[in-house]
């Protein structure tokens, strides 16, 4: 799926979202020089993988908020973790360096992925801001509605203090 195509599965499933057209982002730093809307929502995704090479992560956490993958591991009871491959991340989810975002699981047909969401996002407003799949742009959703949609398409989604 690509932007255009996750619009167009958002309208039909009826999901409210608001969308922001921005320059292309490739990291957190350059975020911080577009205006966006819900600025506190906005989220910060890690793509990581174990060291067997053998089980995936997405690690989405507030845009502020650093992840130490130690602790991470250790709260969560994974293997010795690092960040995946750019081929990784195009073969499994279909996206670029610096677009990376919950919704690109919808192009995770294996359901290789076990999603992990900071339970922050869980208190006033309860939004989330990602990628539509390309760094063009962040979709609005509230949390719960991203949880839902990413648990339909089978994948496993954990929502935990990080």
């Amino acid at each position: 799926m690509d932007k255009q195509d996750i619009y167009c599965y958002l309208s039909e499933k009826n999901v409210w979202h608001e969308i922001t057209e921005h320059t292309a982002v490739y990291n957190m730093a350059e975020v911080s020089d577009v205006a966006l809307p819900y600025p506190e929502a906005d989220g910060k995704n890690l793509f990581v993988r174990d060291d067997k090479k053998r089980n995936y992560y997405l690690i989405t956490v507030k845009g502020d908020k650093r992840v130490d993958l130690k602790e991470f591991r250790r709260n969560n009871g994974t293997r010795a973790l690092s960040f995946a491959s750019d081929s990784d991340l195009m073969d499994i989810m279909g996206l670029i360096p610096g677009a990376v975002t919950p919704l690109g699981i919808l192009n995770d047909t294996e359901h290789k992925v076990s999603v992990y969401i900071d339970a922050a996002f869980f208190e006033p407003p309860c939004l989330i801001g990602v990628h539509p799949n390309d760094n063009t742009a962040t979709v609005w959703l509230k949390a719960e509605d991203l949880v839902s949609i990413l648990r339909e398409h089978g994948n496993q989604v954990n929502i935990v203090q990080i």
